[in-house]
């Protein structure tokens, strides 16, 4: 619970499944995903893509395997890296079948898609056998053609009716190990389908708006319909689908989630967008810090402030802050409280050294917390 009731979420009572090692649902932490877009057949390009988005925090990632040769380098990948791996499969079964054995920790399918009722065991034997989760992935721009006749378009009722019949396939061969998402690149649509499906069953959600756009739109547009969601308490686990490089959808997406205080990884900057009154140059300085700071994990708080109308109220609410002041020398605060000045050019180093310097002291304590903790 918040210190604050106002900024309290209560999220959804949602059944748990694991991919891989990582709990979804059931209340575990929100996952952050995204997908590579290197040709899975090179195993090496993949891995590669896969290991950046380990640095800013993925904990899942997806990947197409559209052919044999791309099932054929999973278990490479697999082996390779150190976030569990869903398999990307629309149409041709064998390949969900490949990828299972090679080591995926899900599989994303539309059961509808994979063809007999036949097959579609044979998926999910595969997929126990090798405890494998599935993802049903149902999207507003490839619906089954008796729901486009049904309901004339791609609308709520119809993405989540689709959902649910897949949900059923798999129930009636006895599988509930799953997640499910019902993605558009409408934000209307896709926040209303999932706040539809959240009432129709209890499995975890996987949220996100497909196909938002480039960097800058397609994170606004994001930002508002998972926004939307996670503020209502719905959405288990995610993805930024952005136009830019996967590494770009993890940052956004753990944004998303610190914004909302759902999780917290890194420093998070709270900064002004400057005026005249700033005693520095703020926008350069917070681009500079945000980079050499990039490589925190810890949680903590930065404020960086260019004068002292909102910067000293902004700093009792952080661990670290900095407000412009005058003849060249700024307000540094620790804890919310007023501690020393620094000299403009300066400025930068020492904030930095002092940042790193109280996530390390935070590591610290958890660390003999958990020792303490350990010893009983």
């Amino acid at each position: 619970m918040s210190l604050r009731p106002y900024q309290h979420i209560e999220r959804n009572k949602t059944r748990q499944i694991h991919v891989g090692s990582v709990p979804v649902g059931g209340g575990a932490p929100i996952s952050v995903q995204t997908m590579t877009n290197t040709l899975t057949s090179d195993a090496k390009a993949t891995i590669a893509q896969i290991k950046r988005a380990e640095k800013v925090g993925v904990d899942i990632v997806r990947v197409s395997c559209p052919d044999e040769a791309s099932t054929a380098a999973l278990k490479e990948i697999v082996q390779n890296v150190n976030v569990p791996i869903v398999a990307d499969i629309h149409f041709h079964y064998k390949r969900a079948i490949e990828a299972a054995q090679a080591g995926a920790a899900c599989l994303r399918i539309n059961p509808g898609n994979i063809g007999s009722a036949e097959r579609v065991r044979d998926v999910i034997k595969a997929a126990k056998d090798y405890n494998c989760s599935i993802r049903i992935g149902v999207n507003a721009g490839s619906l089954e053609k008796h729901l486009l006749e049904k309901y004339g378009e791609p609308n709520p009722d119809a993405l989540v009716e689709s959902a649910l019949e897949h949900a059923k396939i798999l129930e009636d061969n006895d599988f509930r190990e799953f997640k499910i998402s019902v993605k558009a690149s409408d934000v209307f649509l896709a926040v209303e389908s999932y706040r539809l499906l959240s009432e129709a069953c209890d499995y975890p959600l996987h949220i996100g708006i497909t196909e938002a756009g480039g960097k800058r739109a397609g994170t606004v547009k994001s930002s508002i319909g998972l926004g939307s969601l996670l503020w209502a308490g719905i959405g288990d686990t995610m993805r930024v689908s952005l136009s830019a490089e996967p590494e770009e959808e993890v940052a956004v997406g753990w944004d998303i989630l610190k914004s909302l205080g759902l999780r917290h990884r890194g420093v998070h900057v709270v900064s002004c967008p400057s005026c005249a009154r700033q005693g520095f140059k703020v926008i350069p300085t917070v681009a500079a810090l945000e980079e050499r700071l990039a490589h925190i994990e810890t949680p903590l708080s930065l404020s960086v402030i260019g004068c002292v109308v909102n910067g000293p109220g902004e700093a009792t609410m952080t661990d670290v802050g900095v407000t412009g002041g005058g003849s060249g020398r700024h307000m540094v605060y620790m804890a919310g409280k007023q501690d020393h000045t620094v000299p403009a050019e300066d400025m930068i180093d020492h904030i930095v050294e002092l940042v790193e310097k109280k996530a390390a002291e935070i590591e610290a304590e958890k660390a003999a917390a958990k020792a303490k903790e350990t010893s009983k």
